[in-house]
């Protein structure tokens, strides 16, 4: 030892008690490469060297050759430091002046550095340095490590993404009960993205986002809600989109006509008229329109929503006169709807009084234009010219679209406004009636009590016009399998009993019509006998209506509705259900007492 510590002239070192530590910059990209170079040599001489087998000499010699890192060096990379300069400084007077290649005295320079930091290690550990070549001492840990997990980021640093334990069976409730929508959060489609992130992670943005798929940041910054094309990426009213929505691409539409004779007294229950029992769902838009409507239309339009629920808002609602027309849809498809515009066109001579005339609502739904007109023509058996008139009138006369542009105008005509829409439905009180007494018609009733009804349509002047292009060409009309809605009794089934009798006539009607062939398909079409309160029983019918995605550059209704109604509405069916349920109550804790 004495001989070693003459050689290496080892001075006295006076511990210091260690600094607090500081965070030390980012190596620079030459640091960098110089370390991976020294890394990369020092592996290529161990393994030409078959009497190095220890792993620390390699990271000794990288140590003491690696650029030095500026920043504050602990007592131990000083006391390396002071070695090296003392043991470098005897390197230096022992070199040949001669000289050998650059190659050679790097070599040597790291030999002699490895022989160092041996002996300075053994010097610490107690030992002299004699013989083979010293190795540091193992270090053992006080307590045994705690087991590795399988997930990237420690336990410690993932408390911001733990999951609740209600939202442990998040991916399996998911996959059962959403199908679908589950699937665009799937782990393969997170990484296919581009988000690298454990799978603790992974399940915390699935907890974060519930069924919404994530957006991304440079999403949000390039995708424009005003300006884009059928092709963009992420439209909102694109292909993407309207499949994410419907896969299918076809939407549930229920149209209805009722003529409520201006009756003020409301029917008790619309669960009947709007929500039937055939259909297992309910539809994704409801239009009703109506004729000679109740003096308070508030109150109507409240009934409406109070019946469809919190899961439908009302887009729109308009008024000519007694004609009123109401506009439905489910509440998370308001986004992808334009604005809505609607005109009026008065039949009567006296433009005042509007009992009489059309009301027409136009809308663009993604990329597909959508009119919606309810009618009430001239009344009379015979008048079937005047109704003719009045079908004219109409479509020269009603003014849409205003501002939405036409989605395909090579198509359209300007005197002809059911041909600048894709899609068509034309509702309400014809008044075309059926040209036969009506006892002839009463024995056909009780003939057929059921829905065989195709002897009273061989009578029906509709019917025949449409049948010659008289009247709404290019329209359909589904089957009809129910009786005729015109002319009851109120509040009975039994029909005209006055003076008049009345002949029963199929004077409420639904039709409809498309610029493709195919795109609306007739799923029910009936008639709604239990609402007695006026002389007309309403009709209504079912579509699936075909949609295309369409382009962001029309103006859109920006998810507009009207708020008060739907929060009027809802109230009453919250106050309804707990009076339900307060009568069954005491229905059950009622008892019947007996006196003797």
């Amino acid at each position: 030892p004495g001989e070693l510590k003459a050689n290496m002239k080892i001075k006295s070192i006076t511990p210091r008690p260690p600094r607090k530590p500081r965070l030390e910059r980012a190596a620079s990209l030459d640091e960098k490469s110089w370390r991976r170079w020294r890394r990369f040599r020092t592996s290529q001489e161990s393994l030409t060297d078959p009497n190095e087998t220890s792993s620390s000499n390699g990271s000794l010699q990288e140590a003491s050759l690696s650029p030095p890192v500026r920043g504050r060096a602990s007592p131990w990379q000083q006391c390396c430091q002071q070695n090296s300069l003392h043991s470098g400084s005897a390197d230096a007077s022992e070199a040949s002046p001669t000289g050998k290649s650059r190659g050679a005295g790097g070599s040597e320079l790291g030999k002699r550095a490895s022989e160092l930091s041996s002996a300075f290690g053994g010097l610490l550990r107690g030992k002299a340095f004699a013989g083979g070549k010293p190795r540091l001492a193992q270090i053992l840990p006080a307590r045994p490590l705690p087991p590795l997990e399988l997930n990237v980021a420690s336990h410690t640093l993932r408390t911001a993404n733990r999951i609740d334990s209600d939202c442990v069976d998040y991916q399996h409730y998911s996959q059962h009960k959403f199908g679908r929508v589950s699937s665009s959060l799937s782990d393969t489609r997170l990484h296919g993205n581009g988000m690298v992130c454990d799978s603790c992670s992974t399940d915390s943005m699935k907890s974060t986002f519930s069924l919404l798929t994530p957006i991304r940041s440079k999403d949000v910054r390039s995708r424009s809600y005003l300006e884009g094309s059928l092709l963009a990426s992420g439209a909102l009213l694109g292909a993407e989109e309207l499949s994410r929505y419907f896969p299918d691409r076809t939407v549930g539409l229920f149209v209805a006509t009722w003529n409520m004779q201006g009756q003020k007294e409301l029917p008790a229950n619309l669960d009947d008229f709007l929500l039937p029992t055939d259909p297992d769902y309910a539809q994704d838009m409801y239009v009703i329109g109506v004729q000679e409507g109740c003096p308070d239309r508030r109150e109507w339009e409240v009934r409406l929503q109070e019946t469809l629920g919190p899961h439908y808002v009302m887009l729109y609602s308009a008024a000519h006169g007694v004609l009123y027309m109401s506009v439905f849809i489910r509440r998370d498809l308001i986004w992808f709807c334009s604005e809505v515009e609607y005109a009026t066109v008065t039949t009567r001579i006296v433009s005042q009084i509007k009992t009489k005339g059309a009301l027409g609502i136009c809308f663009t739904f993604f990329g597909t234009s959508f009119l919606f007109i309810t009618s009430h023509f001239t009344s009379g058996d015979s008048k079937v010219n005047e109704r003719k008139l009045d079908y004219n009138k109409t479509i020269q006369a009603l003014t849409l679209p205003k501002n939405v542009p036409d989605t395909n105008p090579y198509r359209s005509s300007s005197s002809d406004v059911t041909t600048r829409f894709d899609e068509v439905f034309w509702f309400g009180d014809f008044n075309f009636r059926l040209n036969k007494d009506r006892e002839t018609v009463d024995s056909i009733l009780n003939q057929n009590p059921g829905t065989d009804v195709s002897k009273l349509l061989a009578y029906d002047q509709l019917t025949s016009e449409m049948s010659r292009g008289s009247i709404f060409k290019g329209f359909q009309e589904a089957d009809i399998h129910f009786r005729p809605s015109y002319k009851f009794d109120i509040g009975k089934d039994s029909y005209d009993t006055t003076s008049k009798q009345r002949t029963p006539s199929y004077t409420d009607r639904v039709v409809y019509r498309s610029r493709y062939k195919d795109d609306i398909q007739a799923l029910k079409y009936s008639s709604c006998p239990v609402i007695k309160t006026s002389d007309h029983r309403p009709v209504f019918a079912l579509f699936r209506v075909k949609v295309r995605p369409g382009r962001d550059n029309i103006p859109l209704a920006a998810g507009q509705f009207d708020r008060e109604l739907y929060l009027i509405g809802i109230k009453r069916r919250i106050t309804r259900e707990l009076q339900k349920r307060r009568e069954q109550k005491d229905q059950r804790s009622s008892s019947i007492c007996s006196i003797s």
